[in-house]
């Protein structure tokens, strides 16, 4: 954090972002890639991806020639969702009914998607710095006939805790945070975001449920609303510490779906990733390379270090 820094400088994030722009593909009423038009959508609007990486179809490789060189069909549906019918909105900006009904949505298309698909995974890429390739307030949903490696592996690792301690090990973890304080960044009666004790990018967070929740679709209603309160709170936290709309992958994980639902997934517990790339600055962001792509991941801050220096305000205007 202290060597002099003459590397790679982002560029500062559009400032002026039209609220409605004719030639926007996510906007209402304007037309798509592939010639459809959009509804004139006054809330959240859920269409197949134009350009999907999973499809239902996919044709089957055959069978491998040698056991070096395996592969399978990647079967699936990717679908996209804008969470308001104005691009110049974002999570924190957005009225708290708003984004209530996009929680909402996702319980919706877990269920939906779930029915048939092992795995559904909800996320959002925010910003330029992150690959969005839309300013307008969006996220994506993709279905798997297959577990991803990242969910296969928290799934084992949940399961070896619950087999040794009898209790979810997520659900543990936030029971220590919230009676240790000391990675913290917003509570409430039902909900803990945190900076996790193994956390390796500077400002990631952990999102958590403070009762035993398997699945998104599972929250009651309060603590869907409460969850809408919560999320407002902890990306208003984001954007005030440098100032600026902040950039971030997020994702939801909870238990597989699909023939999934029919075993015991007790050792799950529903949480919600953020991953920021920011480090120094708005405009400077940390590298994953080298070291850390060849040996282990190394922390510019500890957790405990940006919880007391950095999240500070969570004033700022609702639209």
């Amino acid at each position: 954090m202290k060597r002099p820094w003459a590397g790679q400088v982002e560029k500062p994030a559009e400032e002026h972002v039209p609220r409605y722009d004719p030639c926007n593909p996510l906007c209402p009423g304007n037309t798509r890639a592939n010639g459809e038009v959009n509804p004139h959508y006054d809330s959240t609007f859920v269409f197949e991806n134009d350009f999907p990486a999973l499809q239902p179809d996919a044709p089957d490789p055959g069978p491998h020639q040698h056991p070096l060189f395996q592969s399978k069909a990647a079967r699936g549906v990717c679908k996209v969702m804008c969470f308001h019918p104005w691009s110049d909105v974002t999570l924190p900006l957005m009225k708290k009914e708003e984004v209530v009904k996009v929680i909402d949505k996702w319980a919706e298309l877990v269920e939906e998607l779930g029915a048939t698909y092992p795995w559904v995974q909800i996320f959002e890429n925010k910003g330029a710095m992150m690959g969005c390739s839309n300013p307008h307030p969006h996220c994506q949903v993709w279905a798997s006939n297959f577990l991803p490696n990242e969910p296969a592996l928290s799934d084992r690792c949940q399961r070896a805790y619950y087999q040794k301690h009898g209790e979810p090990l997520l659900l543990e973890y936030a029971k220590q945070e919230a009676e240790k304080k000391e990675r913290v960044v917003v509570e409430s009666s039902d909900w803990l975001a945190v900076v996790p004790y193994w956390a390796t990018w500077p400002y990631q967070t952990l999102l958590l449920p403070r009762r035993h929740v398997l699945r998104i679709s599972d929250l009651t209603k309060d603590e869907r609303e409460d969850l809408a309160d919560i999320m407002k709170r902890l990306l208003t936290k984001y954007d005030n510490l440098f100032e600026v709309s902040f950039p971030y992958s997020m994702g939801w994980h909870g238990a597989p779906t699909g023939p999934y639902l029919e075993g015991d997934n007790s050792h799950w517990q529903l949480h919600a990733h953020y991953y920021p790339p920011l480090l120094r600055s708005a405009l400077v962001k940390k590298f994953m390379v080298g070291y850390e792509m060849l040996a282990l991941e190394q922390r510019d801050l500890t957790p405990e270090q940006v919880i007391s220096t950095t999240w500070l305000c969570e004033i700022r205007l609702v639209i």
